[in-house]
């Protein structure tokens, strides 16, 4: 059956949420058992949870903000783009990703892609 078109935007929007302010455990909640992610796409594909917890834990701490700015849901999968701005001493660094991820009947993420370059990465005052 899978999951509705409104659980899988709300597992998107917290998606944002807590990858901008949450902790890395509270993003990592948001994925299945069993769950990918391939970030940027070309990257190795983490399979396992700690690999996942490990990922999301290099933005514990970090002052960030995030808004989602489009989203596209068809069937269990969606494509996304959210901005990402990181502030660091006086720099900002901004990324906005194009993420495509699939979701179970229960709108938890089975997997996750992120298209993105280095070139995309803002840095600015």
């Amino acid at each position: 059956m899978g999951a509705s078109r409104e659980t899988i935007l709300e597992t998107i929007q917290k998606y944002v949420d807590l990858v901008a302010t949450g902790s890395s455990a509270d993003v990592v909640a948001l994925y299945a058992d069993g769950a990918t992610v391939e970030d940027p796409v070309g990257s190795d594909v983490l399979t396992t949870r700690e690999q996942i917890a490990a990922f999301y834990g290099a933005l514990d701490g970090l002052e960030q903000e995030g808004r989602l700015l489009f989203a596209r849901v068809a069937g269990n999968e969606a494509a996304f783009s959210f901005e990402l701005v990181t502030k660091a001493g006086d720099q900002t660094y901004t990324l906005a990703p194009i993420d495509v991820m699939t979701f179970d009947d229960d709108g938890k993420i089975t997997s996750m892609r992120a298209f993105w370059a280095g070139e995309d990465l803002i840095a600015g005052p």
